[in-house]
Order: structure tokens, then sequence, then C-alpha cells
């Protein structure tokens, strides 16, 4: 990988690593839907910004409504549920969680997309599960309710995240395709559209909105917005440009461990031998799921095959 893009990657994965930080700080005061509302609304007008200097003409080519509902499942449920699970699961959890991206993908691609479901990803979707539950069961926050509504919300979102791959190849891959910086600006126009009637009602619902007014809560919500949504969708648009569909999917092992540091630096989060074990456990897993080659079979061409 060259150099200058392997330094995008650690970028990148460095930025989707603070996203969970900066969650961390800003939902519990304003709120889990006000905060990923104005995480997309300042991803868009940031992306809206970008778009206006790069010059790139708005021309969706009849996939303007595809691209704002893939917005929804993409970003807007995702991002709520991670602004849910981000007032009660430190920022390490959160990231160990979405690792889980690609065991959903696996699963719900075999379930519903007729995608083969070969052995390595099998065993990849059993290690990752494992490895969950041993975050879940043995990690530094006790076993409650609480941990696991968190959890199961995180799950959740990671599902949505293994999800949209597909939505995008069939309503927007199929049918002739989409700059990828407006597929970029689109999701985050419909994820806004959708979370913007839950953000009114929270505030309507809330008995005080003095939380609002602390600084550092928007300085994180801006660098949530700005950084780690529009500046990482244009770094992650361009790593698929420059190598392939599989390569930057490393970005998946490496936000968890930048979760983890950012936590534990910034908001004193324990980082204990479950953490360890459990994302060893998923990164293997991730391994297996992307990088691992299926057996080619007898007499097939170079090239052919299940693709892992």
């Amino acid at each position: 990988m060259p150099l200058d893009a392997s330094l995008r990657l650690l970028l990148l994965s460095a930025l989707w690593g603070a996203s969970f930080l900066f969650m961390r700080i800003a939902a519990p005061a304003l709120g889990a839907f006000s905060t990923a509302f104005f995480r997309v609304l300042l991803g868009a007008l940031g992306l809206m910004a970008i778009l206006a200097v790069l010059r790139v003409p708005w021309r969706f080519q009849g996939r303007g409504r595809a691209t704002l509902l893939i917005g929804v499942v993409n970003s807007g449920v995702p991002f709520a549920m991670f602004c849910l699970a981000a007032q009660v699961l430190p920022a390490g959890y959160s990231a160990m969680f979405n690792a889980t991206t690609p065991l959903m993908g696996v699963m719900i691609g075999a379930a519903f997309f007729s995608e083969a479901m070969t052995r390595e990803r099998l065993i990849g979707v059993s290690l990752g599960v494992v490895g969950v539950g041993v975050l879940v069961q043995a990690g530094p926050v006790p076993l409650s309710w609480q941990l696991a509504g968190g959890a199961l919300a995180c799950l959740v979102a990671a599902g949505c995240y293994g999800l949209s791959g597909f939505l995008v190849k069939r309503f927007i891959a199929e049918r002739g395709g989409l700059d990828s910086r407006l597929l970029a600006l689109g999701t985050q126009l419909g994820a806004s559209l959708a979370l913007a009637p839950l953000m009114v009602t929270e505030v309507a619902t809330r008995p005080s909105l003095s939380t609002w007014v602390q600084p550092d809560v928007w300085g994180a919500m801006l660098a949530l917005g700005l950084a780690c949504t529009a500046l990482a969708y244009l770094l992650y648009f361009r790593l698929l440009q420059e190598l392939g569909p599989v390569k930057p999917l490393t970005v998946t092992m490496l936000v968890p461990a930048f979760g983890v540091l950012w936590g534990a630096l910034f908001l004193g989060e324990r980082v204990t031998l479950a953490h360890g074990i459990g994302g060893a456990l998923i990164a293997v897993a991730l391994w297996l799921i992307l990088f691992k080659p299926a057996p080619r079979r007898a007499g097939a061409a170079p090239g052919a095959g299940d693709q892992a």
C-alpha cells in the first residue's frame, strides 16, 4: 500500500475512532437524537461547502430518492443508536461493537441476498460473537440491563451498516452508479430529514436545556460533524478509488484501537484484559471474513469463485 494511502487510512481510523469519544461527550448533554441530528446536519453542510469548492454539480440522475432512503439506513439509524449507547457505554465499547459491521453484513447477505456462507465466514461470525460476549461479560462495565441495552443499540447500528452496503449495490451501483461525493452528501441529507422530527420531539420533552450551553459540548459536535463525518467520508471514498473495495476495510480493525485509546486518554476510561481478548477475537473474525480467500473450485479460471 502506498505511503500516502497508508497515512490517509490511519487518519480515517483515528477520526472514526474519535467519533465515539465525541458522541460520549455530546449525547448525555444534548440527548441522543439531537446529537445524531446535528452530526448529520453538520456533515451535510461540510460536504456542501466542499462540493461547492470543487464545483461538483448536483446531478443525482434519478437516484436522489434512493440516496435519501439509503441515508436513513446508513447514517440516520446507526448514528442515533450509537448516541443512545454513548449515554451508558464507554467510547471503547462502542468502537469495538462497531467493528462487528462486516459480521452483520455476512449474516444479512446470507439471509436475504443469496450471498454464500463459506466455512471461513461461518468461523469468523462465530469468533466475532464470542468476542462480543467476552467484552460484555468480562469488560470493566458491570453487566446490567443498561449495558445490554447499549450493546444491543450498537449491534443494531452495525446491522444497518451491513445492510446499507447491499442497498447501495442494488439501488445505486446496479442502476448506473453515482458520484461517491454526491452519494455521501445525499445520505447525510436523508439522515437529517429522518432525524429532524425525533430531535424536535426530544427537545420539546426535555425538562431543561441548560446543558445545551456548554462550549465543550458544541466543540465536540463540530468535530463530530465536520471532521468525523464530512472529512472522513471524503477520505474513505478516495481510498476506495485508489485501493479498491477490500483494502480500505482494514479501517474496521483499526477504529476499535483508536476508540479505546481516545477514551482512555481523554475520558479516563479503563482498559482491561477483556478489551484485548474481545478485540483480538473480533480482529481474527474480520480477517477471516474480509481477507481470507475462499478456496478456488477445481477447473475455475483465475479470479473466479466466491470472494470472502
